[in-house]
């Protein structure tokens, strides 16, 4: 009795320490912010309100994303602990108007959070539970302020176009730190804002200049669209 005992324990541990390594595994993260005009004037992506409301004209959270110093990352770590809303029941307000979903049908934002979190978040559980993965995001958006630095550059979402370098330059101005910026085309083809990329340490603390940036291009003058 006492060695099957000692078999499950080792087993047990066994199992910890993998869920533990892999969760480990990660060298920064992303922290990628959408603007909801491209998203909803996008020729590839179709765009509902949640069922709360239009959110406000602001960059919206699509999540934090532990990677690789290659490029890699890791994603769905660990299916024995899923998104359960009530473990970030404090801050249901806060994400439902940072952390918005804008896909198709209209929702209250779960589904959208349910997939950040499995996919993304327990990988970084080694360092964040699910309700410091959640808190802590919401505090990196508010922290970079996107719109602001942009606004303070004199780059507005008016539907003009401006030029990559200076939309990069007056989020860098803002928050310290180069950002990665991603494109994608409306209905026009023409080049917009999409989503901004910046790197975050793994403790989810701090800013850092990017490892690594993602792959693709945006045009040398991209739309800001309104939305």
């Amino acid at each position: 009795m006492k060695s099957k005992c000692s078999v499950l324990i080792n087993l047990l541990v066994l199992q910890n320490l993998a869920v533990l390594c892999v969760s480990q595994d990660f060298d920064f993260f992303y922290l990628v912010q959408q603007w909801p005009g491209s998203f909803c004037d996008s020729d590839k992506s179709s765009c509902c309100y949640p069922t709360t409301g239009k959110p406000a004209a602001d960059f919206g959270i699509h999540g934090l994303w532990p990677n690789y110093n290659d490029g890699s990352y890791p994603q769905n770590c660990d299916s024995n602990n899923p998104f359960n809303e009530s473990e970030i029941s404090d801050l249901i307000s806060s994400m439902r108007k940072n952390w918005p979903s804008l896909s198709c049908p209209s929702s209250n934002g779960e589904s959208f959070w349910t997939h950040e979190w499995e996919k993304h978040g327990t990988c970084s559980e080694s360092v964040l539970d699910q309700h410091d993965y959640f808190e802590t995001t919401l505090g990196l958006k508010q922290q970079t302020k996107l719109l602001q630095s942009l606004q303070s550059a004199g780059i507005n979402p008016n539907g003009k176009f401006y030029s990559l370098s200076d939309i990069r330059d007056a989020i860098k101005e803002g928050t310290g730190y180069t950002p990665w910026i991603e494109c994608n085309e409306d209905s026009s083809g023409n080049s917009q804002l999409y989503q901004v990329y910046l790197c975050v340490d793994k403790s989810g603390s701090n800013l850092i200049e990017c490892p690594v940036f993602p792959k693709g291009k945006c045009g040398s003058q991209i739309e800001f669209p309104t939305f």
